[in-house]
């Protein structure tokens, strides 16, 4: 019986060594760093895709326009 009161003692030291750790760990990392970074990357990626749409606008979208309604011409032939 001693001995299984001193392994239930050893673990609930470990668990409360592992809480005192956790709780004291003062790393910056964190579920709203992550989202923040996460919502940078999404804001940043959507300011090079509008300036490479407005850099290659007149280049790529015309001829796909024209090719669409080339082939999609519904002027009763």
């Amino acid at each position: 019986m001693k001995k299984f009161f001193k392994k239930i003692a050893k673990k609930f030291n470990n668990a409360a060594i592992a809480v005192q750790s956790t709780v004291s760990n003062i790393k910056a990392e964190g579920y709203v760093d992550s989202g923040v970074k996460i919502l940078i990357a999404v804001v940043i990626g959507a300011l090079l895709l509008g300036g490479l749409y407005v850099l290659f606008n007149t280049t790529i979208i015309p001829t796909v326009t024209s090719k669409i309604t080339g082939l999609f011409s519904y002027t009763g032939k």
